[in-house]
């Protein structure tokens, strides 16, 4: 981008000549910004002007270098304050650009920045990251509260705005409001409820065979999804080298997802499958690179990872098909049947976790409930006192030696 050039603004020869006002004098360096000098009779400043559609803000951000030299930090020149100006003027939509292209790179799912992106007000995409204040994100967490949103998606949605606001505070030292990331953007509490889009194993059964008559490429994903309870974003990156189907114990070296907290490093797990489906998976690979998709599409591309409108507006399709409700009948109702499937069986819980990539923590927070519900009863009913163990009870009369029955 071009350096605006100033000539009254350029050095402090030029700037003594102005007159003393409290009115800044101003020049544009960008569309929309200016870089403002405030002539007064001490040290003067150097500030920002943002004009964006209706919304306008000003901030001062440095001493000029009229009084003493500049050192580039808190004293600049002109040519610095133009440079340093510019960064100062990205808003908090910009902070979303610069978070989901790192996502992209990392391989992660971009979603976690349009859905805060989404959500986003005016007022709040515009402002820079530096100004946010804790009443600025406070304010949007608590509108989103007020218009009905529900609460697990509002967590969802602000733990993206706060990752993009911490990538952009990470890249530029200048960002010293991280406290008001963490406490305007705290995420709400008591939101994890017991998991209830669980099916008996004739219903996940019956979407996997109406998923085959739909597409038998998305019959084959949905088949994986339904033995092994992993997210689509997993499945759709396996690659033909994770099927393992030559010994007597098949299994998929599941990469696991990039959910959690930080840079989180990409492994993979190795889950059990049935016979039949790693002999069937077996053909799909066929002679194809270790490196190729293991779940292509009919047409051979691969499922994409990052964008899975598709792939949900299939299983759409086949739930409705299989009659059920799609809006609560999802691709996660396989995940949810698979995890309590395995703890129903006995399976243990940190067992279950490392399996379908998630914690015990989380296992016991969202699944708890239901297991209690399907299984409780009747293993509580193991330790009841039993009224006919009292000694009382005819069918509990012991015969002593020596006497009489």
């Amino acid at each position: 981008m071009p350096r605006p050039r100033a000539p009254k603004l350029e050095n402090p020869t030029a700037r003594r000549k102005l007159p003393v006002r409290k009115k800044p004098y101003y020049v544009a360096i960008s569309p929309g910004v200016f870089l403002g000098y405030c002539r007064n009779a001490g040290h003067c400043k150097w500030s920002v002007r943002v004009v964006r559609g209706r919304a306008e803000w000003t901030d001062r951000f440095a001493t000029t270098d009229d009084l003493e030299p500049a050192n580039g930090r808190d004293v600049l020149n002109y040519w610095q304050a133009v440079d340093q100006a510019r960064p100062l003027a990205r808003g908090t939509d910009d902070a979303l650009d610069a978070y989901e292209r790192d996502l992209k790179t990392r391989g992660a799912d971009p979603a976690n920045a349009q859905r805060a992106r989404k959500h986003l007000t005016a007022s709040l995409a515009d402002k820079p990251v530096m100004l946010l204040s804790t009443q600025d994100l406070r304010h949007w967490r608590d509108a989103l509260v007020a218009k009905g949103v529900e609460p697990a998606t509002i967590n969802r949605t602000r733990a993206g705005l706060r990752a993009a606001l911490e990538l952009a505070a990470t890249l530029d030292p200048r960002i010293n409001n991280r406290e008001a990331f963490r406490v305007g953007l705290k995420g709400l509490r008591n939101t994890k409820t017991a998991r209830r889009a669980v099916l008996p194993d004739t219903d996940v059964l019956r979407i996997v065979e109406v998923a085959y008559q739909v597409d038998r490429g998305f019959g084959v994903l949905v088949e994986v999804l339904a033995q092994t309870g992993a997210r689509i974003s997993q499945a759709a990156r396996l690659t033909c080298g994770d099927l393992q189907a030559d010994g007597p114990d098949p299994r998929l070296l599941m990469p696991t997802s990039y959910k959690g907290r930080g840079e989180k490093e990409r492994q993979q797990v190795p889950v059990p499958i049935t016979a039949s489906l790693a002999a069937l998976l077996d053909k799909v690979r066929r002679d194809r690179p270790r490196d190729a998709p293991l779940l292509p599409k009919d047409d051979g591309t691969r499922w994409l990872a990052t964008n899975k409108s598709e792939q949900w507006g299939m299983f759409r399709e086949v739930a409705e098909r299989a009659g059920f409700d799609p809006d609560v009948i999802t691709c996660y109702a396989l995940r949810h049947s698979s995890i309590c499937r395995a703890l129903l069986k006995g399976v243990p819980v940190s067992v279950v976790a490392k399996l379908h990539d998630t914690s015990s923590d989380e296992i016991e927070a969202h699944y708890a409930a239901y297991i209690l519900d399907v299984a409780g009863d009747a293993l509580s009913r193991k330790g009841l006192l039993r009224p006919e163990a009292s000694p009382t009870a005819d069918n509990n009369v012991v015969t002593l030696p020596g006497q009489r029955p």
